[in-house]
């Protein structure tokens, strides 16, 4: 093992007594995040209108603050972009990431503080790395490069010296000098906007390293690969990459895609896969145990307060929201967050459950809202709305029912998005229908649009056309039929719209 190796080893070793104290301590760590967050929001604007001053505990926070969704708490982030401060964080905040899932606009925009940076962001990476050597001791992840896919950060429009982007590109442009020397590719690389010539940069160049870990999305990471194969020839990844230990991977479920990468794309002992949950509002979870798939340590002192409200059996949110001594496993919970970047109580929009409270492991279970994150598009059903409205009316169509679920990427085909359609009154061109309805959903959400672009990732939707009585039949035979029922609209698997199929 190199010196090199061992040093970053022993560096990022130096953080497990911290890691330990979720364990032994996860409780005492969420109150110190609690008084850390309320000292830093007393002399915000926000903090001022909500009564900060007299804010000392829980019970006190929970009475005063609102629960907040992000249209809710936009008007603030916008004064922010426009160059206002203090508004919601007591720290300037120059950098912004960029996502979709918003109702009102194409993407929504977070605050990233130097706190969140560092103290949440990049914390994450490090303790990713302390925990996989702790699954693996014998590592020799540091005597190769890692491969980071990350996004494109861009000017915010109006306000030029502020920089936006996918949280990736905020984090990778923000690293230190030590972790920019192990990955690869260079950051002009890594940052490229165009997809299509960035992968191509992104193949030629990590081909010729010595490539012993990747971190992205399982999506991009199958391009990419393929494309390393077509430009070398050769017909493995680990032919190119022999050193390979670890595939770290998050933003979608990995389920679907964990036998394709098993068995086909690293079919090697020595290659381990280690889940993460990191966002553009935070960092959330790591496996810590590799023999734990899907099972996550909540990360408890990277600034952020945790609660959690209970979803009934229908997808409905109760009434009742719990801090995290509350939780009980088992329970489908909507998270909800206090972040040292001024979210306060802020509905993150996902779900999960816990498989254990000592120490406090989560799962994502899913979305608060019918959703399709099958490649990082981030499909939200409001998206779908606007996008089977303008298809209609663009066709001068009446729609009855419809669903729509991922196909997944498989064997070197592009996945796609397949819709199940009944209509009261037919489009005057079907093909029209398909085109618009693709198109407006390339309008409304920035993720979906760079999953689409040059069909690297997403190739055009698939679109049935569903004959009279489907919908009805199939409800029917699930013993849903009645006001009280609904289609389930978007789904993030395939047992629906299979379902759906099955009745023409």
């Amino acid at each position: 093992m190199s010196l090199f190796n061992e040093t970053l080893l022993w560096f990022m070793k130096r953080r497990m007594p911290r890691i330990e104290a979720m364990y032994e301590r996860p409780l005492e760590l969420q109150e110190q995040m609690l008084q850390g967050l309320l000292s830093h929001g007393r002399s915000t604007e926000w903090g001022a209108k909500h009564g900060y001053q007299d804010v000392s505990n829980y019970e006190r926070f929970k009475q005063q603050v609102p629960i907040s969704t992000y249209e809710e708490i936009f008007p603030y982030i916008d004064r922010m972009m426009q160059g206002e401060q203090n508004i919601l964080w007591d720290t300037p905040i120059s950098w912004y990431s960029k996502s979709s899932g918003t109702t009102n606009a194409r993407s929504k925009f977070i605050p990233v503080s130097k706190e969140s940076l560092e103290e949440c962001h990049m914390m994450g990476g490090k303790d990713m790395i302390t925990l996989l050597a702790a699954n693996k001791p014998d590592t020799k992840v540091f005597e190769g490069k890692g491969l980071s896919i990350g996004g494109s950060l861009t000017e915010n429009p109006v306000n030029s010296s502020m920089l936006m982007g996918d949280v990736s590109a905020v984090v990778m442009k923000n690293l230190p000098i030590w972790a920019q020397i192990i990955r690869t590719p260079s950051l002009d690389v890594a940052l490229m906007g165009d997809w299509d010539q960035k992968i191509e940069k992104m193949a030629i160049e990590t081909s010729k390293e010595n490539v012993t870990s990747i971190l992205g999305v399982p999506t991009w990471t199958l391009v990419l690969i393929e494309k390393i194969l077509e430009i070398t020839g050769k017909k493995s990844i680990l032919e190119v990459w022999e050193n390979f230990e670890f595939m770290i991977h998050g933003a979608v479920a990995f389920g679907p895609y964990r036998e394709l990468f098993k068995n086909q794309i690293f079919p090697s002992s020595q290659v381990g896969f280690l889940e993460i949950y990191n966002a553009s509002e935070g960092f959330f979870g790591i496996q810590d145990d590799l023999s734990k798939p899907d099972e996550m340590l909540l990360m408890l002192d990277y600034g952020i307060f945790y609660e959690f409200i209970p979803m009934s059996d229908e997808g409905e949110e109760a009434n009742t929201i719990v801090s995290l001594s509350q939780v009980e496993v088992g329970v489908n919970y909507a998270m909800v967050i206090s972040t040292n970047a001024g979210l306060w109580r802020y509905k993150i929009g996902d779900t999960v459950k816990f498989t254990s409270v000592s120490p406090y492991r989560i799962k994502i279970s899913g979305r608060t809202k019918h959703f399709i994150n099958a490649f990082g598009e981030e499909l939200i059903i409001e998206n779908a709305e606007t996008a089977v409205a303008r298809a209609c009316a663009a066709t001068q169509a009446e729609i009855k029912d419809y669903t729509a679920a991922p196909a997944f990427m498989n064997e070197g085909k592009n996945g796609h998005h397949e819709w199940v359609i009944e209509f009261s009154k037919a489009p005057k061109d079907f093909r029209t229908f398909a085109q618009i309805l693709d198109q407006t959903l390339r309008e409304q959400n920035s993720d979906y649009d760079a999953k689409r672009s040059y069909d690297l990732v997403l190739g055009p939707p698939l679109v049935h056309f569903a004959p009279a009585g489907t919908f009805h039949n199939w409800m029917r035979e699930r013993g849903k039929l009645g006001g009280q029922h609904k289609v389930p609209r978007l789904s993030n698997h395939r047992e629906f719209l299979e379902g759906v199929k099955a009745h023409f």
